[in-house]
């Protein structure tokens, strides 16, 4: 549970690496999923354009759209009580230069209610970082692994290029992020990269050497079939997917033997 109930801001999580306290981030797309999130206590919820192929059942993440990324959005800064809401810009706006992506994002906290926008890109979005922060806007950075360019990836593969995410990372801080998600990198590039940085780093697949986790909402809970499993950097806490089949099999077994409603249960 959390020790504070003060809103969590970006300056926080500057402060949370300087004290060595680490960062929790999860994904959230619903008013009550976030909700249960914020209660839990974590301290970043982070509405990813992830909710293409979580949420929508997509192959990628690329055809998530602006007033998509809205909608989710303000449906979780609805729930958030405490903790920071980030927003992911969706594509291809960052990859339309610094005047499109200032727009989307001022879109997006207008409309949202967000606190911040995660921007992905390193050394080559850093115009793009500077114009949203300078418009005053938030952004957390995004390097190593990077969605919205699966195509060129060829797939979702493990970035082991220090130098190149040297130059991403130095990128992004130079140029106004407050802090940075990597994403499948090696432990140790990840926790060298991390102590080089005053921001802090939030790892996904990128080990505990960062300055914290983030972990998406579904696979935390497993809330999948069991054919649909977790990747491998994703822990899963609890097998939802079994108790949620489980319970609708036993409501359709008691519908179809007339044993639900029971009196009780009727007007």
């Amino acid at each position: 549970m959390p020790q504070t109930s003060k809103r969590v801001t970006p300056n926080s999580l500057r402060t949370m690496k300087k004290s060595g306290s680490k960062i929790v981030m999860m994904t959230a797309y619903d008013f009550p999923s976030a909700e249960l999130i914020d209660a839990a206590g974590v301290d970043v919820i982070l509405i990813g354009d992830s909710l293409g192929t979580v949420i929508q059942g997509k192959k990628t993440t690329l055809s998530v759209t602006l007033d998509e990324m809205i909608y989710h959005t303000r449906l979780v800064a609805r729930a958030a009580r405490r903790a920071l809401v980030v927003a992911d810009l969706p594509f291809p706006y960052a990859q339309l230069g610094p005047a499109d992506a200032v727009r989307a994002c001022a879109e997006i906290l207008k409309e949202s209610g967000a606190g911040a926008v995660k921007i992905e890109g390193g050394e080559k979005r850093a115009d793009v970082v500077r114009a949203v922060t300078d418009a005053g806007i938030p952004v957390m950075g995004h390097c190593g692994l990077m969605p919205q360019e699966i195509r060129k990836l060829g797939g979702y593969k493990v970035q082991r290029d220090e130098a190149a995410l040297e130059r991403d990372l130095a990128a992004v801080q130079e140029n106004g992020a407050f802090s940075v998600v990597l994403e499948c990198v090696p432990h140790e590039i990840a926790a060298r990269q991390t102590a080089r940085l005053g921001i802090p780093t939030i790892g996904i697949g990128a080990g505990k050497g960062c300055d914290g986790q983030v972990l998406v909402f579904h696979d935390l809970l497993g809330y999948h079939l069991p054919e649909n499993a977790a990747p491998k950097h994703a822990r899963t806490y609890i097998d939802l997917g079994s108790i949620i089949t489980g319970a609708v099999q036993s409501f359709a077994q008691d519908v179809r033997n007339g044993n639900f409603p029971t009196d009780a249960e009727s007007f």
